[in-house]
C-alpha cells in the first residue's frame, strides 16, 4: 500500500494508519514495539482502547482492504506524539448508513485529555474528510455524538454537520447523528 493512504498529512498533524502488526502490539501494551513502528511516542491512553483495538482487528481480519479507513494515530508531527485516534466505522456505502448517507462514510475521534482544545479534533477532521472526498470520491460524512458531549457537538456543528436523528448505540447510549454533504470548502 502506498504511503499516501497509510499517512494523511495535515498543517501540524500526521494521521498514520495503524497496521494490523501494530493494533496486536498495542493488545500486548509492547510500548516500545508500538513506538518504533509508528516513529512518535505513544500515550498510556491508547492502550486503554481495548475495545476498539479488538474490534478493528477483527474488521482488519475479515477484510484488509478496510486498512486506509481503519484506525489512525493522530500524530503531531513537530512533537512526535500521539494525540489522538480517528477512524471510518466502515469503508463508504455500508448497508447500516442506507437511511442517512447511503453512498458515506462515518467517523469518529478521540483526543487525548492533554491534548484538548488546540484544534487537533477540527484539524484531524478536516484531514480525513479530504482524504475520503479527493481519494475516493466521498462526499457524505456521518458522525454520531452523544447530547451530553458538548465539545464534540459543538466541532460538529462548526464543521458544518446537521442532526438527522438519532439512535441507541449497545456501548454508549442514546447518540445523535449528524451528517454532512462535504464540499471541497469544508477542507479550507
Amino acid at each position: 500500500m502506498n504511503r499516501d493512504a497509510l499517512i494523511i498529512s495535515a498543517d501540524r498533524l500526521d494521521l498514520i494508519a495503524l497496521s494490523p502488526d501494530v493494533l496486536r502490539l498495542s493488545l500486548a501494551r509492547d510500548v516500545p514495539a508500538v513506538e518504533r513502528r509508528l516513529g512518535i511516542s505513544v500515550p498510556s491512553d491508547w492502550f486503554e482502547e481495548v475495545g476498539l483495538i479488538r474490534f478493528r482487528l477483527e474488521q482488519l481480519a475479515e477484510d484488509p482492504t478496510y486498512l486506509p479507513w481503519s484506525v489512525r494515530a493522530i500524530s503531531h508531527r513537530a512533537e512526535r506524539r500521539m494525540v489522538g485516534y480517528i477512524n471510518f466505522h466502515t469503508k463508504p456505502g455500508d448497508p447500516y448508513l442506507k437511511a442517512h448517507a447511503p453512498d458515506g462514510v462515518e467517523f469518529g475521534f478521540e483526543v487525548f485529555p492533554p491534548y484538548r482544545r488546540r484544534g487537533f479534533a477540527r484539524e484531524a477532521c478536516k484531514a480525513i474528510m479530504k482524504w475520503a472526498h479527493e481519494r475516493h470520491k466521498v462526499a457524505e460524512f456521518v458522525v454520531s455524538i452523544s447530547p451530553e458531549n458538548v465539545p464534540s457537538l459543538q466541532l460538529a456543528r462548526s464543521l458544518g454537520f446537521e442532526r438527522v436523528g438519532s439512535h441507541m448505540d449497545d456501548e454508549d447510549g442514546l447518540e445523535d447523528v449528524f451528517k454532512l454533504m462535504y464540499r471541497p470548502r469544508d477542507a479550507a
